[in-house]
């Protein structure tokens, strides 16, 4: 469990440092084809589908990755 707490961590702490430094660098993830975005006057709604299965995808891998 231990193993699994820092290693979120060490993730977490990278993902902070390049969207710190290098904001550029992940723009295109919730703007991708299937993503839905509603914006009407009094709302905006936001539907990441297609992100959210590619984020679901790498994790996946990841993990694999990393139980075996």
């Amino acid at each position: 469990m231990a193993k699994w707490l820092i290693a979120a961590g060490l993730l977490l702490l990278l993902l902070g440092l390049i969207l710190h430094y290098a904001p550029g660098l992940l723009s295109w993830f919730g703007k991708l084809p299937g993503d839905i975005r509603i914006d009407s006057e009094r709302s905006r709604t936001f539907i990441p589908i297609t992100s959210m299965i590619i984020l679901s995808v790498l994790l996946t891998i990841l993990l694999n990755l990393f139980r075996r």
